[in-house]
Protein backbone atom coordinates (compact mmCIF):
# COMPACT_ATOMS: atom_id res chain seq x y z
CA UNK A 1 0.00 0.00 0.00
CA UNK A 2 1.17 3.53 -0.91
CA UNK A 3 2.01 5.97 1.99
CA UNK A 4 -0.15 8.51 0.00
CA UNK A 5 -3.25 5.98 -0.30
CA UNK A 6 -2.88 4.59 3.31
CA UNK A 7 -5.90 4.77 5.67
CA UNK A 8 -3.94 7.62 7.31
CA UNK A 9 -3.19 10.48 5.19
CA UNK A 10 -1.99 13.41 7.32
CA UNK A 11 -3.11 16.60 5.93
CA UNK A 12 -0.91 19.32 5.23
CA UNK A 13 -2.22 20.91 8.47
CA UNK A 14 -0.69 17.41 10.06
CA UNK A 15 2.28 18.04 8.65
CA UNK A 16 2.85 21.82 9.46
CA UNK A 17 2.51 20.32 12.79
CA UNK A 18 5.90 18.60 13.27
CA UNK A 19 7.28 22.03 11.53
CA UNK A 20 9.87 22.97 14.19
CA UNK A 21 8.64 20.25 16.74
CA UNK A 22 12.04 19.38 17.93
CA UNK A 23 11.82 16.17 17.65
CA UNK A 24 14.54 14.00 18.98
CA UNK A 25 16.28 12.31 15.64
CA UNK A 26 18.33 9.05 15.65
CA UNK A 27 19.99 8.67 12.09
CA UNK A 28 20.63 4.55 11.79
CA UNK A 29 23.65 3.86 8.82
CA UNK A 30 23.90 0.63 7.98
CA UNK A 31 27.50 0.31 6.00
CA UNK A 32 27.07 -1.87 2.52
CA UNK A 33 24.43 -3.97 2.79
CA UNK A 34 23.01 -5.02 -0.05
CA UNK A 35 19.24 -3.96 -0.79
CA UNK A 36 17.93 -7.51 -0.77
CA UNK A 37 19.71 -8.41 2.46
CA UNK A 38 17.39 -7.27 4.61
CA UNK A 39 14.22 -9.08 5.19
CA UNK A 40 11.93 -7.06 3.92
CA UNK A 41 13.82 -6.65 0.86
CA UNK A 42 13.23 -10.20 -0.07
CA UNK A 43 16.20 -11.51 2.28
CA UNK A 44 16.24 -13.74 4.99
CA UNK A 45 13.94 -12.91 7.57
CA UNK A 46 16.32 -14.86 10.41
CA UNK A 47 19.23 -12.25 9.47
CA UNK A 48 16.79 -9.09 9.70
CA UNK A 49 14.21 -9.94 12.47
CA UNK A 50 14.75 -6.23 14.34
CA UNK A 51 15.19 -4.42 11.24
CA UNK A 52 12.32 -6.37 9.69
CA UNK A 53 10.31 -5.09 13.19
CA UNK A 54 11.43 -1.95 12.24
CA UNK A 55 10.29 -1.27 9.51
CA UNK A 56 6.40 -2.40 9.77
CA UNK A 57 6.58 0.49 12.10
CA UNK A 58 7.31 2.92 9.56
CA UNK A 59 7.20 4.07 6.40
CA UNK A 60 9.99 2.33 3.38
CA UNK A 61 11.06 4.76 1.28
CA UNK A 62 11.29 2.59 -2.02
CA UNK A 63 13.28 5.36 -4.09
CA UNK A 64 15.50 6.57 -2.06
CA UNK A 65 18.80 6.87 -3.22
CA UNK A 66 22.60 7.41 -1.92
CA UNK A 67 25.96 7.99 -3.67
CA UNK A 68 27.85 4.78 -5.08
CA UNK A 69 30.77 4.98 -2.24
CA UNK A 70 30.97 5.41 1.68
CA UNK A 71 32.21 8.83 2.06
CA UNK A 72 30.41 10.45 -0.42
CA UNK A 73 27.38 9.62 1.51
CA UNK A 74 28.33 10.41 4.28
CA UNK A 75 29.58 13.76 3.37
CA UNK A 76 26.38 14.70 1.43
CA UNK A 77 24.57 13.80 3.98
CA UNK A 78 26.71 15.89 6.26
CA UNK A 79 26.01 19.08 3.87
CA UNK A 80 23.77 18.48 1.94
CA UNK A 81 25.47 18.90 -1.08
CA UNK A 82 25.97 16.66 -3.54
CA UNK A 83 29.94 15.18 -3.12
CA UNK A 84 31.03 16.33 -6.07
CA UNK A 85 30.56 19.86 -4.78
CA UNK A 86 32.81 19.22 -1.43
CA UNK A 87 35.50 16.70 -4.32
CA UNK A 88 34.14 13.72 -1.30
CA UNK A 89 33.57 11.79 -4.43
CA UNK A 90 37.02 11.12 -3.97
CA UNK A 91 37.91 9.36 -0.46
CA UNK A 92 40.47 10.51 2.11
CA UNK A 93 42.22 7.17 1.38
CA UNK A 94 42.37 7.32 -2.97
CA UNK A 95 44.95 10.36 -2.18
CA UNK A 96 47.57 7.61 -1.44
CA UNK A 97 46.38 5.48 -3.85
CA UNK A 98 49.13 5.77 -7.04
CA UNK A 99 45.88 3.79 -9.69
CA UNK A 100 43.67 6.60 -8.23
CA UNK A 101 46.19 9.71 -7.93
CA UNK A 102 47.01 8.92 -11.87
CA UNK A 103 43.56 9.79 -12.77
CA UNK A 104 44.14 13.31 -11.38
CA UNK A 105 47.37 13.59 -13.20
CA UNK A 106 49.33 13.21 -9.43
CA UNK A 107 51.37 11.24 -7.84
CA UNK A 108 52.59 10.07 -4.46
CA UNK A 109 54.11 12.72 -2.48
CA UNK A 110 56.98 12.66 -0.68
CA UNK A 111 56.98 14.36 2.92
CA UNK A 112 59.97 15.76 4.95
CA UNK A 113 61.08 12.72 6.43
CA UNK A 114 61.97 11.24 2.72
CA UNK A 115 58.64 8.75 3.11
CA UNK A 116 55.82 7.87 0.54
CA UNK A 117 53.17 9.19 1.90
CA UNK A 118 48.94 10.25 0.97
CA UNK A 119 47.81 13.78 0.25
CA UNK A 120 45.66 15.23 3.06
CA UNK A 121 41.58 15.40 2.01
CA UNK A 122 39.02 15.60 3.91
CA UNK A 123 35.25 17.41 4.13
CA UNK A 124 36.44 20.89 4.26
CA UNK A 125 35.76 22.65 8.04
CA UNK A 126 34.30 25.51 6.28
CA UNK A 127 30.90 23.49 5.24
CA UNK A 128 28.21 24.06 6.83
CA UNK A 129 27.52 20.51 8.61
CA UNK A 130 23.74 19.38 9.57
CA UNK A 131 25.37 18.40 13.22
CA UNK A 132 26.22 22.47 13.33
CA UNK A 133 22.88 23.29 11.97
CA UNK A 134 20.85 21.58 15.16
CA UNK A 135 23.70 22.32 17.21
CA UNK A 136 22.87 26.22 16.43
CA UNK A 137 18.82 25.47 17.09
CA UNK A 138 19.58 23.67 20.84
CA UNK A 139 20.47 19.99 19.95
CA UNK A 140 22.88 17.62 21.21
CA UNK A 141 24.70 16.35 18.73
CA UNK A 142 26.60 13.02 18.88
CA UNK A 143 28.40 10.85 16.44
CA UNK A 144 28.53 7.31 17.00
CA UNK A 145 30.38 4.95 14.77
CA UNK A 146 32.41 5.69 11.53
CA UNK A 147 33.16 9.23 10.42
CA UNK A 148 34.80 9.05 7.05
CA UNK A 149 35.28 12.44 5.64
CA UNK A 150 38.74 12.93 7.25
CA UNK A 151 41.23 11.34 9.81
CA UNK A 152 43.68 13.40 10.35
CA UNK A 153 44.09 17.29 11.31
CA UNK A 154 41.25 18.42 14.32
CA UNK A 155 39.39 20.94 11.97
CA UNK A 156 38.65 17.64 9.77
CA UNK A 157 37.14 14.96 12.62
CA UNK A 158 33.60 15.10 14.20
CA UNK A 159 34.30 17.57 17.19
CA UNK A 160 35.19 20.06 14.30
CA UNK A 161 32.49 19.62 12.36
CA UNK A 162 29.94 20.08 14.66
CA UNK A 163 29.10 17.05 17.22
CA UNK A 164 29.39 17.97 20.52
CA UNK A 165 30.22 13.72 21.43
CA UNK A 166 32.40 11.84 19.04
CA UNK A 167 32.90 7.97 19.48
CA UNK A 168 34.00 5.30 17.02
CA UNK A 169 36.63 5.50 14.20
CA UNK A 170 37.89 7.98 12.17
CA UNK A 171 38.61 6.23 8.87
CA UNK A 172 37.26 3.96 5.89
CA UNK A 173 36.90 0.86 7.72
CA UNK A 174 38.66 -1.20 10.85
CA UNK A 175 39.18 -4.23 12.37
CA UNK A 176 36.01 -5.11 14.29
CA UNK A 177 37.93 -6.85 17.08
CA UNK A 178 41.52 -4.86 17.61
CA UNK A 179 40.12 -1.07 16.53
CA UNK A 180 42.81 -0.81 13.71
CA UNK A 181 42.22 -0.06 10.01
CA UNK A 182 43.68 -2.73 8.02
CA UNK A 183 46.46 -0.10 6.08
CA UNK A 184 47.27 3.45 5.82
CA UNK A 185 47.76 3.59 1.84
CA UNK A 186 50.42 3.84 0.57
CA UNK A 187 51.84 1.99 4.07
CA UNK A 188 50.51 -1.07 3.59
CA UNK A 189 50.58 -1.62 7.55
CA UNK A 190 48.47 -1.07 10.41
CA UNK A 191 47.01 2.23 12.04
CA UNK A 192 44.95 2.07 15.76
CA UNK A 193 41.63 4.06 15.28
CA UNK A 194 39.25 3.77 18.10
CA UNK A 195 38.29 6.99 19.88
CA UNK A 196 35.86 8.64 22.32
CA UNK A 197 35.88 12.38 22.26
CA UNK A 198 39.16 12.33 20.21
CA UNK A 199 40.96 10.46 22.50
CA UNK A 200 42.56 7.15 21.67
CA UNK A 201 40.31 4.44 23.65
CA UNK A 202 40.95 1.10 24.71
CA UNK A 203 38.29 -1.20 24.81
CA UNK A 204 37.28 -5.27 24.10
CA UNK A 205 34.60 -5.90 22.24
CA UNK A 206 32.74 -6.14 18.52
CA UNK A 207 32.13 -2.84 17.08
CA UNK A 208 29.10 -3.37 16.21
CA UNK A 209 28.00 -4.47 19.96
CA UNK A 210 30.22 -1.20 21.37
CA UNK A 211 28.59 1.26 19.06
CA UNK A 212 25.00 0.13 20.13
CA UNK A 213 26.44 0.33 23.54
CA UNK A 214 27.62 3.83 23.38
CA UNK A 215 23.79 4.46 21.66
CA UNK A 216 21.96 3.14 24.39
CA UNK A 217 24.33 4.83 26.96
CA UNK A 218 23.52 8.53 25.63
CA UNK A 219 20.22 7.46 25.20
CA UNK A 220 19.71 6.36 28.95
CA UNK A 221 21.96 9.43 29.98
CA UNK A 222 19.88 11.90 28.53
CA UNK A 223 18.32 12.85 31.62
CA UNK A 224 18.12 16.38 33.60
CA UNK A 225 20.59 15.55 36.85
CA UNK A 226 18.67 17.37 39.43
CA UNK A 227 15.69 15.75 38.85
CA UNK A 228 16.32 12.14 36.62
CA UNK A 229 13.85 13.48 34.49
CA UNK A 230 14.09 13.21 31.03
CA UNK A 231 15.81 16.73 29.22
CA UNK A 232 13.63 18.93 27.11
CA UNK A 233 16.88 19.56 25.24
CA UNK A 234 16.77 17.76 22.13
CA UNK A 235 19.58 14.98 20.87
CA UNK A 236 20.55 14.86 17.31
CA UNK A 237 22.67 10.94 17.09
CA UNK A 238 23.84 9.72 14.15
CA UNK A 239 25.24 6.01 14.07
CA UNK A 240 27.14 5.35 10.96
CA UNK A 241 27.91 1.83 11.58
CA UNK A 242 30.99 0.36 10.10
CA UNK A 243 28.85 -3.17 9.48
CA UNK A 244 28.77 -4.71 7.21
CA UNK A 245 31.87 -3.72 5.36
CA UNK A 246 35.13 -5.48 5.66
CA UNK A 247 37.15 -6.37 7.32
CA UNK A 248 35.23 -9.77 8.31
CA UNK A 249 37.52 -11.38 10.51
CA UNK A 250 35.71 -12.82 13.67
CA UNK A 251 32.66 -13.06 14.00
CA UNK A 252 31.29 -13.13 18.21
CA UNK A 253 28.21 -15.19 17.18
CA UNK A 254 26.45 -16.74 14.68
CA UNK A 255 29.13 -18.09 12.68
CA UNK A 256 27.91 -21.75 13.87
CA UNK A 257 24.86 -21.13 11.41
CA UNK A 258 25.55 -18.46 9.11
CA UNK A 259 28.69 -17.93 6.64
CA UNK A 260 30.81 -14.77 8.28
CA UNK A 261 28.60 -11.60 6.22
CA UNK A 262 25.59 -12.83 7.39
CA UNK A 263 26.38 -13.46 11.12
CA UNK A 264 27.99 -10.22 10.61
CA UNK A 265 24.72 -8.23 9.34
CA UNK A 266 22.46 -10.54 12.54
CA UNK A 267 24.78 -8.96 14.87
CA UNK A 268 24.47 -5.18 12.88
CA UNK A 269 20.39 -6.65 13.34
CA UNK A 270 20.82 -6.97 17.09
CA UNK A 271 22.67 -3.42 17.53
CA UNK A 272 19.29 -2.00 16.00
CA UNK A 273 16.81 -3.67 17.71
CA UNK A 274 18.61 -2.37 20.86
CA UNK A 275 19.10 1.09 20.01
CA UNK A 276 15.13 1.35 19.39
CA UNK A 277 14.55 -0.75 21.82
CA UNK A 278 16.45 1.88 24.34
CA UNK A 279 14.56 4.55 22.74
CA UNK A 280 11.49 3.37 23.42
CA UNK A 281 12.36 1.82 26.92
CA UNK A 282 13.57 5.32 27.52
CA UNK A 283 10.21 7.29 26.81
CA UNK A 284 11.06 8.79 23.67
CA UNK A 285 9.40 6.63 21.60
CA UNK A 286 6.53 9.33 20.55
CA UNK A 287 8.88 11.90 20.24
CA UNK A 288 11.74 10.88 18.10
CA UNK A 289 12.30 10.29 14.79
CA UNK A 290 14.43 7.12 13.92
CA UNK A 291 15.47 6.52 10.67
CA UNK A 292 17.51 3.08 9.32
CA UNK A 293 19.09 3.16 5.86
CA UNK A 294 22.49 2.48 3.80
CA UNK A 295 25.54 4.05 2.79
CA UNK A 296 25.60 2.56 -0.47
CA UNK A 297 25.16 -1.25 -2.27
CA UNK A 298 26.41 -4.38 -1.53
CA UNK A 299 29.74 -5.32 -2.71
CA UNK A 300 28.06 -7.72 -5.73
CA UNK A 301 25.44 -7.93 -8.23
CA UNK A 302 23.39 -10.41 -6.30
CA UNK A 303 23.49 -8.36 -3.09
CA UNK A 304 21.30 -6.05 -4.85
CA UNK A 305 18.79 -8.10 -6.66
CA UNK A 306 16.54 -6.78 -8.46
CA UNK A 307 18.61 -3.56 -9.40
CA UNK A 308 21.78 -3.87 -11.14
CA UNK A 309 25.46 -3.24 -10.32
CA UNK A 310 26.79 -2.70 -6.61
CA UNK A 311 28.79 -0.32 -4.86
CA UNK A 312 30.62 1.84 -6.34
CA UNK A 313 28.70 2.18 -9.62
CA UNK A 314 26.08 3.96 -10.15
CA UNK A 315 23.41 1.48 -11.53
CA UNK A 316 20.51 1.11 -9.03
CA UNK A 317 22.45 -1.54 -7.41
CA UNK A 318 25.07 0.86 -6.21
CA UNK A 319 23.00 3.61 -5.01
CA UNK A 320 19.32 2.66 -4.31
CA UNK A 321 19.38 1.71 -0.31
CA UNK A 322 16.64 0.70 2.13
CA UNK A 323 15.28 3.72 4.12
CA UNK A 324 12.74 3.41 6.86
CA UNK A 325 11.43 6.59 8.63
CA UNK A 326 9.55 5.58 12.20
CA UNK A 327 7.54 8.40 14.13
CA UNK A 328 4.50 7.29 15.88
CA UNK A 329 1.52 9.47 15.43
CA UNK A 330 3.30 11.06 12.34
CA UNK A 331 3.83 8.03 10.40
CA UNK A 332 1.59 5.45 9.49
CA UNK A 333 2.90 2.11 9.94
CA UNK A 334 3.53 -0.43 7.86
CA UNK A 335 3.34 1.59 4.82
CA UNK A 336 5.46 2.27 1.78
CA UNK A 337 6.45 5.52 -0.14
CA UNK A 338 7.35 5.94 -3.67
CA UNK A 339 8.58 9.55 -4.14
CA UNK A 340 12.18 10.31 -4.96
CA UNK A 341 14.71 11.38 -2.48
CA UNK A 342 18.85 11.61 -2.28
CA UNK A 343 20.16 11.69 0.99
CA UNK A 344 21.05 15.12 0.52
CA UNK A 345 17.27 15.64 1.58
CA UNK A 346 17.71 14.90 4.67
CA UNK A 347 19.54 18.01 5.59
CA UNK A 348 16.96 20.37 5.20
CA UNK A 349 14.12 17.81 6.49
CA UNK A 350 16.20 17.73 9.76
CA UNK A 351 16.25 21.15 9.70
CA UNK A 352 12.84 22.07 8.92
CA UNK A 353 12.08 19.78 11.61
CA UNK A 354 14.42 21.39 14.31
CA UNK A 355 12.78 24.70 13.31
CA UNK A 356 16.60 25.66 12.70
CA UNK A 357 17.38 27.94 9.88
CA UNK A 358 17.78 27.46 6.16
CA UNK A 359 20.63 30.13 5.83
CA UNK A 360 24.00 29.22 4.56
CA UNK A 361 26.78 30.55 1.92
CA UNK A 362 26.76 27.27 0.24
CA UNK A 363 24.69 26.14 -2.67
CA UNK A 364 22.31 23.26 -1.09
CA UNK A 365 21.38 20.42 -3.27
CA UNK A 366 18.99 19.25 -0.28
CA UNK A 367 15.10 19.25 -0.83
CA UNK A 368 13.28 19.53 2.31
CA UNK A 369 10.89 16.06 2.16
CA UNK A 370 8.48 16.95 5.12
CA UNK A 371 5.33 17.50 3.10
CA UNK A 372 6.47 14.42 1.28
CA UNK A 373 7.16 11.86 4.27
CA UNK A 374 4.35 13.04 6.98
CA UNK A 375 1.45 14.39 4.58
CA UNK A 376 2.03 12.57 1.49
CA UNK A 377 2.36 15.16 -0.73
CA UNK A 378 3.95 14.98 -4.36
CA UNK A 379 7.80 14.78 -4.18
CA UNK A 380 9.71 18.17 -5.31
CA UNK A 381 12.23 16.33 -5.85
CA UNK A 382 12.84 14.94 -9.99
CA UNK A 383 16.68 15.01 -10.87
CA UNK A 384 19.33 13.17 -8.87
CA UNK A 385 22.64 14.12 -9.64
CA UNK A 386 25.03 10.88 -9.19
CA UNK A 387 28.39 12.06 -10.33
CA UNK A 388 29.97 14.80 -12.39
CA UNK A 389 33.00 14.50 -14.71
CA UNK A 390 36.02 14.56 -12.60
CA UNK A 391 35.27 11.70 -11.08
CA UNK A 392 36.38 7.67 -11.20
CA UNK A 393 32.88 7.13 -11.99
CA UNK A 394 31.09 7.61 -15.34
CA UNK A 395 28.81 11.08 -14.91
CA UNK A 396 25.31 9.76 -13.83
CA UNK A 397 21.79 11.72 -13.32
CA UNK A 398 18.44 10.54 -13.04
CA UNK A 399 15.65 13.32 -14.73
CA UNK A 400 12.28 11.92 -13.96
CA UNK A 401 11.55 8.15 -15.32
CA UNK A 402 14.96 8.10 -16.98
CA UNK A 403 18.87 8.00 -16.11
CA UNK A 404 21.94 8.33 -17.82
CA UNK A 405 24.99 6.15 -16.38
CA UNK A 406 27.97 7.49 -18.96
CA UNK A 407 26.61 7.00 -22.40
CA UNK A 408 23.81 4.44 -21.29
CA UNK A 409 20.45 5.24 -20.78
CA UNK A 410 17.73 3.73 -18.94
CA UNK A 411 13.95 4.13 -18.26
CA UNK A 412 14.06 3.39 -14.23
CA UNK A 413 10.06 3.38 -14.03
CA UNK A 414 9.69 0.76 -17.22
CA UNK A 415 12.85 -1.23 -16.42
CA UNK A 416 14.16 -0.52 -12.77
CA UNK A 417 16.43 -3.71 -13.39
CA UNK A 418 18.36 -1.49 -15.97
CA UNK A 419 18.41 -4.49 -18.37
CA UNK A 420 17.76 -2.37 -21.52
CA UNK A 421 20.20 0.55 -23.01
CA UNK A 422 17.85 2.43 -25.19
CA UNK A 423 19.90 5.53 -25.59
CA UNK A 424 19.71 4.84 -29.47
CA UNK A 425 16.51 4.85 -29.24
CA UNK A 426 16.35 7.93 -27.72
CA UNK A 427 19.10 10.35 -28.42
CA UNK A 428 17.29 13.46 -27.44
CA UNK A 429 16.98 12.73 -24.51
CA UNK A 430 20.78 11.34 -24.30
CA UNK A 431 21.39 14.66 -25.28
CA UNK A 432 19.27 16.72 -22.87
CA UNK A 433 20.46 14.55 -19.68
CA UNK A 434 24.11 14.67 -21.42
CA UNK A 435 23.67 18.42 -21.11
CA UNK A 436 22.32 18.28 -17.75
CA UNK A 437 24.99 16.44 -16.07
CA UNK A 438 27.87 18.34 -17.69
CA UNK A 439 26.44 22.04 -16.79
CA UNK A 440 26.38 20.50 -13.07
CA UNK A 441 30.27 19.25 -13.68
CA UNK A 442 30.87 22.96 -14.64
CA UNK A 443 30.27 24.00 -10.69
CA UNK A 444 32.60 21.65 -9.25
CA UNK A 445 35.26 24.08 -7.79
CA UNK A 446 39.33 23.40 -8.65
CA UNK A 447 40.93 20.43 -6.90
CA UNK A 448 41.74 21.71 -3.21
CA UNK A 449 45.10 22.57 -2.05
CA UNK A 450 46.89 19.34 -2.20
CA UNK A 451 50.25 20.32 -0.18
CA UNK A 452 49.46 19.25 2.90
CA UNK A 453 50.99 15.74 3.61
CA UNK A 454 50.43 13.13 6.24
CA UNK A 455 53.25 12.78 8.44
CA UNK A 456 54.38 10.42 9.66
CA UNK A 457 53.15 8.58 6.55
CA UNK A 458 52.53 5.31 9.05
CA UNK A 459 50.98 7.11 12.61
CA UNK A 460 50.66 4.87 15.66
CA UNK A 461 47.07 6.08 15.37
CA UNK A 462 44.72 8.33 13.72
CA UNK A 463 44.05 11.98 14.48
CA UNK A 464 47.94 14.19 13.99
CA UNK A 465 47.43 15.46 17.76
CA UNK A 466 46.41 11.78 18.95
CA UNK A 467 49.45 10.57 17.61
CA UNK A 468 52.05 13.28 18.65
CA UNK A 469 50.99 12.05 22.06
CA UNK A 470 49.91 8.88 21.57
CA UNK A 471 50.30 6.22 24.57
CA UNK A 472 52.36 3.23 25.22
CA UNK A 473 49.29 0.93 24.96
CA UNK A 474 48.46 1.98 21.42
CA UNK A 475 52.02 1.47 20.38
CA UNK A 476 52.03 -2.08 21.88
CA UNK A 477 48.73 -3.15 19.64
CA UNK A 478 49.71 -1.64 16.88
CA UNK A 479 53.07 -3.50 17.02
CA UNK A 480 51.38 -6.68 17.29
CA UNK A 481 48.93 -6.27 14.62
CA UNK A 482 51.53 -5.31 12.16
CA UNK A 483 53.40 -8.32 13.50
CA UNK A 484 51.13 -11.02 11.55
CA UNK A 485 50.86 -8.16 8.54
CA UNK A 486 52.41 -9.72 5.22
CA UNK A 487 55.87 -8.42 4.63
CA UNK A 488 55.99 -8.62 0.70
CA UNK A 489 53.67 -8.22 -1.94
CA UNK A 490 53.52 -9.57 -5.82
CA UNK A 491 54.53 -6.42 -8.10
CA UNK A 492 51.54 -4.70 -8.50
CA UNK A 493 49.60 -6.41 -5.76
CA UNK A 494 48.11 -4.05 -3.15
CA UNK A 495 46.04 -4.67 0.45
CA UNK A 496 43.44 -2.06 -1.52
CA UNK A 497 41.13 -2.77 -4.33
CA UNK A 498 42.36 -0.71 -7.79
CA UNK A 499 40.52 2.48 -9.05
CA UNK A 500 37.47 1.54 -11.37
CA UNK A 501 38.74 1.08 -14.94
CA UNK A 502 35.90 2.54 -17.56
CA UNK A 503 33.76 3.48 -14.77
CA UNK A 504 33.47 -0.31 -12.86
CA UNK A 505 35.30 -2.16 -10.32
CA UNK A 506 35.03 -5.93 -9.33
CA UNK A 507 35.23 -6.50 -5.35
CA UNK A 508 36.78 -9.68 -4.49
CA UNK A 509 36.64 -11.22 -0.53
CA UNK A 510 35.17 -8.74 1.86
CA UNK A 511 36.19 -5.28 -0.11
CA UNK A 512 38.47 -4.05 2.67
Amino acid sequence: MLFAASLLIFSSSQAADVVGSRPNIVLILADDMGWNEAGFNGGDSEHTPHIDRFRNEGVSLTQFYSHAVCASTRAAFLTGRYAFRTWSDWRSEDFGKPSYLKKLGLTLPTNEQGEKTRRIHALDTNERTVAEALKSAGYLTALIGKWHCGEWLPEHLPMGQGFTHQYGHYAWGVDYNNYTIPHNAPARYAVYDWHRDQEPLYEQGYTTDLIANETVRLIAQHKDKSSGKRQSQPFFFYVPFNAIHGPLEEIPRYTDKYEKRYAALKCLDDAVGRIVGAVDQYGYKNNTLVIFTNDNGGLRAEMNAPYRGHKNTNYEGGVRVPCIFRWPRKIEPGTSNEAMMHIVDLYSTFITLAGGSHKQKQTVDSIDMTGTIFAGEPAPREEIIYEVSGSVRFPAIRLGDYKLVGKELYNIVVDPGETEDIANEYPGIVERLAKRVAEAGTQRSALPDMSQLMSPALPWVYGQKENATAPNWVKEVVRKVRATQPKDWAPGTTPWPQAPVDGKITYTGDGR
